[in-house]
């Protein structure tokens, strides 16, 4: 069955592997929820789905079960009342490192195979995980669908993509002849096996459980391991129904399920550390804040360590030829999702002589006033505000917030955002605070949600100068910068490049310094402290298994023989 499925998505496969070389737009899975794509009912019965498991357990046959654990709440103020198997590690640790034998030693196209299929299953229940999304995160449906569903999706298949490519990269066999002598010659019949590092443990994130947990869980996968998957206690269900889906398809493959576990924890109780620094685990992903990232770094040294982690993303302002596009532009940017995405913008630097615009000098004072105006034009808009920038996911992020608005001048408030369909939903709109460049202790470290500080710099040189050393020093996924100068322009992307941020420059319309494409773009340079793993390139799969040769002589009458 497994081998058939590696036939029956060949060409998701292919296409993907030539997407990734070619780096230019393709997606396997559809991003637009339409009943055309999914089925006239796909909505319908991924709400049914999704609401069937609410205030009930969430029945996994995996060993070490020792009891339940809750804490999910959704942001949009809903009691969802779902609890998850805690398990006991001596117990399942064990359990996923028995099932991974078999696993690792299947041939790449079956372990290929389970791969794909298990994607397209996940594809066709996008609805049903994009309300469990939505309702652990806060984003809103839209982007639950997109990110949660179809964009995670793509980024899986990359990691299978690329993971199969590597292992591909060297035959299973050869024949090796050396010629030792005139008359005499050795000849060898030479075997490569691919071997897997052990046991992978993939430690979810509470705000893109899918789209960031995705590489890891399918890139260990695909190159042989078992997986252990480790949701944040805030946002489990999403990562739950994934190894669900998952376990069936190794089931109907012949695989012992186990080969992907859940283990879930509560904030008070956690099971992480504990998890990653035993000697079964030979891999850990991790999306998460600096701190804990940090720690598993320094301590999991029997295992290889993947780390996405924070960041401060930077826009550098000197000039437009579009100021109401621009502003819009960043308007977006700023609103999406409340600023919780990793690659949401954090400093704005203006320099205080202004900004060039087709109707000439803009001052610093109307610069500023100009990004305000956006922001409140954008959020105008009670439905728009509130789909686009979706809720808060931990109450957390509103005290943040609100320790924000006491370290600057604030020129726009945060308040909340009135959502019709949820009035209970937690919700916040950017707060935006005027700083000088000299604050450096306020604005060179992630605050993380929507809190914008505007710098104001000497000039452009010096905008660019910090935001390129704040990358550096503490880390940066993203930059993006408008300037009607191509010097000016080149001279950012050269110092950014190097601090390792992917740079957009003077973006207008529907693109925004926040989205990332799976086999485009590159996520998490590994070039700076953000992280030190990249969503997805060949180090990210490479090392997560090793070529073994076994060599073995040809007889001299076979050898003459042929």
């Amino acid at each position: 069955m497994s081998h058939d499925w590696f036939e029956q998505h060949r060409a998701t496969l292919d296409g993907a592997l030539t997407a990734s070389e070619t780096r230019g737009y393709w997606s396997a899975y559809p991003e637009v929820p339409s009943g055309k794509i999914y089925g006239e009912t796909a909505r319908d019965d991924g709400l049914a789905a999704w609401k069937s498991r609410l205030g009930k357990q969430f029945e996994i046959a995996q060993p070490g079960v020792s009891g339940w654990v809750s804490g999910e709440t959704s942001p949009y103020g809903i009691e969802t009342g779902v609890s998850y198997p805690q398990v006991d590690l001596d117990q399942l640790l064990p359990a996923a490192a028995a099932a991974g034998a078999r696993w690792g030693a299947a041939d790449i196209e079956t372990r290929t195979g389970v791969c794909l299929e298990a994607l397209h299953r996940l594809n066709r229940r996008s609805f049903e995980m994009a309300f469990a999304v939505m309702h652990t995160t806060g984003q809103g449906f839209m982007m639950a669908f997109q990110a949660g569903g179809p964009h995670a999706q793509d980024r899986g298949l990359e990691a299978v993509a690329y993971g199969y490519r590597e292992m591909t990269r060297c035959p299973s066999t050869a024949t090796w002849t050396k010629r030792v002598s005139k008359t005499d010659s050795i000849t060898l019949e030479k075997t490569w096996r691919v071997v897997p590092r052990g046991v992978a443990v993939t430690i979810g994130c509470s705000t893109f459980p899918t789209w960031n947990g995705y590489p890891g869980i399918f890139a260990s996968l695909v190159t042989g391991n078992a997986v252990i998957v480790k949701p944040h206690p805030g946002a489990v269900l999403p990562l739950a129904l994934t190894v669900e889906v998952i376990r069936d398809v190794l089931s109907e493959a012949g695989f012992d399920p186990n080969v992907v576990t859940l283990a879930c924890d509560t904030v008070d109780a956690p099971v992480a550390q504990d998890l990653v620094i035993r000697p079964e685990v030979g891999i850990v992903d991790f999306t998460g804040g600096n701190a804990f990232g940090d720690w598993i770094e320094a301590n999991a040294t029997q295992a290889r360590v993947y780390t996405e982690k924070a960041g401060v993303n930077s826009i550098v302002l000197d000039g437009t030829d579009d100021l109401r596009a621009t502003t819009g532009n960043i308007a977006f940017s700023l609103c999406l999702y409340s600023g919780q995405m990793c690659t949401s913008p954090q400093n704005i630097y203006i320099p205080e002589g202004g900004i060039e615009t087709p109707d000439g000098n803009l001052s610093f004072d109307e610069a500023v006033a100009a990004v305000v105006k956006a922001v409140d034009w954008f959020l105008s808009d009670p439905a728009r505000a509130a789909e686009v920038s979706g809720a808060v996911q931990s109450p957390d992020t509103l005290e943040r917030v609100e320790r924000a608005s006491k370290r600057g001048t604030v020129v726009r408030e945060s308040t909340p955002v009135a959502n019709e369909r949820f009035p209970k939903a937690r919700t916040a709109t950017p707060l935006i605070v005027q700083v000088d460049a000299a604050d450096t202790d306020v604005y060179q470290c992630e605050s993380f949600g929507p809190i914008v500080y505007v710098v104001r710099t000497a000039d452009t040189q010096q905008s660019i100068d910090l935001a390129a050393s704040t990358a550096r020093q503490k880390g940066g996924l993203t930059a993006a910068v408008w300037s009607t100068s191509s010097d000016t322009l080149q001279t950012a992307v050269d110092a950014l490049t190097m601090a390792g941020v992917a740079t957009s420059c003077n973006l207008a319309g529907q693109i925004w310094v926040n989205q990332s494409a799976a086999f485009s773009d590159y996520h998490v340079s590994g070039a700076n402290p953000a992280g030190n793993a990249t969503l997805c390139d060949a180090a990210f799969v490479a090392d997560r298994f090793r070529f073994v040769a076994n060599r073995v002589p040809v007889p001299a009458a076979i050898e003459a023989a042929t």
